[in-house]
């Protein structure tokens, strides 16, 4: 497979991946502002995870691999903006596993509350997409 069709397929991969983690932020602000143990808070919960299970996670996935893919055939690995860019993804991947764990606990425990901290995931998650997206168009270092 030619770099372009990689990287075509690498890109739309992470707007799924990132257009996921921003539901997952927003679904996470919903419950903590809806308070606890409705009955449609179990539903949005249901249908998040699902959501999650099907798109998101796997197109996370397939960001890391492809991304990996890239930077092995482009020889990129000696770059340091890459590294910077990789940590940032790391973090990203982190947050990810954070809103599933966190989804996953309030639909074993609806009465729980989603951590306060999420509600900055919006925002972290635009700001992470920002950063990347200017790493790796300029490869400033």
């Amino acid at each position: 497979m030619s770099y372009l069709w990689i990287k075509a397929f690498h890109l739309a991969a992470a707007m799924t991946w990132i257009g996921g983690m921003l539901l997952l932020s927003v679904v996470l602000m919903a419950l903590a502002s809806s308070g606890p143990g409705a009955d449609r808070n179990m539903h949005l919960i249901r249908m998040a995870r699902t959501w999650d299970a099907r798109v998101t996670t796997p197109a996370m996935l397939i960001v890391w691999v492809l991304g990996l893919v890239m930077a092995l055939q482009a020889g990129w690995f000696s770059a340091p903006w890459l590294w910077v860019k990789l940590v940032i993804v790391v973090i990203l991947s982190a947050m990810h596993g954070i809103q599933s764990g966190t989804l996953r606990r309030l639909a074993g425990d609806p009465s729980r509350s989603p951590p306060a901290f999420l509600r900055l995931a919006a925002p972290a998650v635009v700001a992470a997409v920002v950063a990347i997206a200017i790493l790796a168009i300029t490869k400033p270092l």
